[in-house]
């Protein structure tokens, strides 16, 4: 592949395009001024290890005759001299994506480690890994690398509205671009919920959670039913979630089985598995 890598600054069409190729199902398209926002370094999750960043670089791969095929953006973090890839996109076209990761290793020269996909960026809905279902292409470069991967995420999709769940009493409180839910017994908080704003019709469950003495009730199930209904009400049709469902290394109290359960029964569907990167020089 004859090609060519150049810095770039600010938004255009047909990266945006390029990156919306690898758009996974329940996140929204990219837009200039979300692509933007992932150029100059921001992001409205994880903004603090985006803070800590310096030298941040967005690169295209361009071929001969000018055409995008592929961009990543990297950086140095230099309270640990760690290197860090914050998202790359090529379509999954092996060559391309080789090219990129190779080219941002040789830039990041004399990091002692080096993280690829381990936060959020401004272009998804809180996306903090790679869906190595749906680039599976990434996931094979990167391992061929020797990158260590990490399955932390299980990542869920469902549609809106959702009538037939049932539903509790709860008190809402509003904070930047989420909405809390909380339900009290006797003037104690027992269980909350977090949603996120819709996003081009997409909202978000950031968490829900029932006190260990209020759980088995079925508590759970119906302040997710009211966490839906409030996202239907502010136009979502399609929620998404994330769930850490490791092993509970430190006993039960940490198991994710039953909200695995609560979110199946629900009838959302996994759409992918979510893996962060380390590589050890």
């Amino acid at each position: 592949m004859t090609s060519l890598l150049t810095p770039v600054t600010a938004a255009a069409p047909e990266l945006a395009k390029l990156i919306n190729a690898d758009r996974l199902p329940g996140q929204p398209a990219c837009t200039l001024a979300m692509l933007q926002s992932a150029i100059d370094g921001s992001s409205p999750v994880d903004s603090a290890w985006w803070a800590e960043l310096s030298g941040l670089r967005t690169e295209v791969l361009s071929v001969a005759a000018g055409t995008p095929v592929g961009v990543i953006a990297y950086a140095r973090r230099p309270r640990d001299r760690a290197g860090v890839i914050l998202w790359l996109h090529a379509r999954e076209v092996p060559a391309a994506v080789r090219l990129l990761l190779d080219h941002a290793l040789a830039e990041l020269g004399g990091c002692p480690t080096v993280e690829t996909f381990s936060f959020a960026t401004a272009l998804g809905l809180g996306l903090e890994a790679l869906p190595v279902r749906h680039r599976r292409a990434t996931h094979t470069a990167l391992t061929k690398r020797g990158f260590t991967g990490s399955d932390l995420w299980r990542y869920m999709r469902g549609d809106l509205p959702a009538p037939d769940l049932p539903t509790c009493a709860y008190r809402i409180r509003r904070e930047d671009g989420r909405c809390g839910l909380e339900v009290e017994r006797d003037g104690q908080m027992v269980a909350e919920a977090t949603i996120g704003d819709p996003v081009d019709g997409i909202g978000v469950l950031w968490w829900i959670g029932v006190n260990a003495d209020a759980r088995g009730q079925g508590l759970g199930l119906r302040l997710l039913g009211s966490a839906l209904d409030v996202l239907a009400a502010l136009g979502a049709r399609e929620v998404i979630l994330y769930i850490d469902d490791d092993a509970p290394a430190d006993g039960p109290e940490r198991s994710r089985a039953a909200a695995n359960a609560m979110y199946e029964r629900a009838g959302f569907v996994e759409m992918d598995r979510l893996w962060s990167y380390q590589l050890t020089r």
